[in-house]
C-alpha cells in the first residue's frame, strides 16, 4: 500500500460530502491519518451503492459494477490501477485481502438490480451486515484497528440507519425496500435492532483505531432512535444538535 496524494483524498472527501453526508461527518471527526484511509473507501462505496439506482437500464448498472470489479482485480493482483479520481487513491490504501473483500461487497450490490422486496426483516439485517458491516470491518482493519466484532456491529447500526432513511425515496421510485407487512412496525423493529447493535458495539473493548472508525455511531443511533419512535416521519437531512454534540464529544474522548 502507498499513501494517496492530498489532491486524491480531497477529491474523494468532496464526493462523500455530497453523496454520503453521515459518513463524511464521521470521517471528519477521525484523526487525519484515519481520514486518509476512510475517504477513498467511502467514495468507492458511494460509487457502487448508487450504481443500481442512478441509471434506468439495469445493463448499464451491471457495466458500472463490473468496471469496479475490474479495478479491484487490478489491486488484488498487484497490477497498475487505472487513473480515476476514486480508483487511484483506492489502490493506494487497499491491500489484496481488502480488494477481495470489497469485491464481495460489489457482488452483493448486484442483488439491488433485481429490485425485489426482501423476504423478511432478517434479510434486511443480513444485507446491512454484508454491505455497511463488511465495509466498516475492512476500513477499521486498514486504519490499524483490531476490533472486528465491534466494527461489524457498528456497521450494522449505520447500515440499518442509512437503509431505513432511504425507504421513502426508494418507494417513491417504485421499489419495495421492506418486506411485505406493516411498514411502520417493520421499520420500528429494524430500528430497534440497529440500536441494539450500536449498544453492543459500544460495550466491546475496541482499540483506539477501531473507535475512530466507529464514529459513525452517534448519528446512526440518533437516526435509529427517531425511526423507532416515529417510523413514518421523514428523517432530517441534517442531524439534530444532540447528535452533532455527541459526535464532537465522542471524537474528543475517543469513545464512539
Amino acid at each position: 500500500m502507498a499513501d494517496p496524494s492530498d489532491d486524491d483524498v480531497g477529491a474523494c472527501a468532496a464526493l462523500v460530502a455530497r453523496g454520503d453526508p453521515p459518513r463524511f461527518r464521521a470521517a471528519m471527526a477521525a484523526p487525519l491519518d484515519v481520514r486518509r484511509v476512510l475517504f477513498p473507501i467511502y467514495a468507492f462505496n458511494l460509487e457502487v451503492a448508487r450504481a443500481p439506482w442512478v441509471v434506468s437500464d439495469p445493463m448499464l448498472a451491471r457495466i458500472r459494477l463490473q468496471w469496479w470489479r475490474d479495478v479491484l482485480a487490478e489491486i488484488a493482483e498487484g497490477r497498475p490501477v487505472r487513473r480515476h479520481e476514486v480508483a487511484t487513491p483506492l489502490g493506494a490504501v487497499l491491500d489484496a485481502d481488502a480488494a477481495r473483500a470489497l469485491d464481495d461487497l460489489v457482488v452483493v450490490r448486484h442483488d439491488d438490480l433485481e429490485r425485489a422486496a426482501p423476504a423478511d426483516a432478517d434479510a434486511v439485517v443480513a444485507y446491512a451486515d454484508a454491505t455497511a458491516g463488511a465495509l466498516l470491518r475492512m476500513a477499521g482493519r486498514l486504519a490499524g484497528g483490531t476490533g472486528d466484532d465491534a466494527l461489524g456491529l457498528a456497521g450494522r447500526a449505520q447500515g440499518l440507519a442509512g437503509y431505513l432513511s432511504a425507504v421513502p425515496i426508494l418507494r417513491d421510485r417504485g421499489f419495495d425496500p421492506l418486506p411485505p407487512g406493516d411498514m411502520d412496525l417493520t421499520t420500528k423493529a429494524l430500528a430497534e435492532q440497529g440500536l441494539d447493535a450500536a449498544r453492543r458495539a459500544r460495550s466491546l473493548d475496541a482499540d483506539a483505531r477501531s473507535r475512530a472508525v466507529m464514529l459513525v455511531l452517534p448519528e446512526a443511533a440518533a437516526t435509529l432512535r427517531a425511526l423507532s419512535k416515529h417510523p413514518a416521519a421523514p428523517v432530517p437531512s441534517e442531524p439534530p444538535l444532540r447528535a452533532r454534540l455527541s459526535l464532537a464529544w465522542r471524537a474528543a474522548s475517543g469513545r464512539p
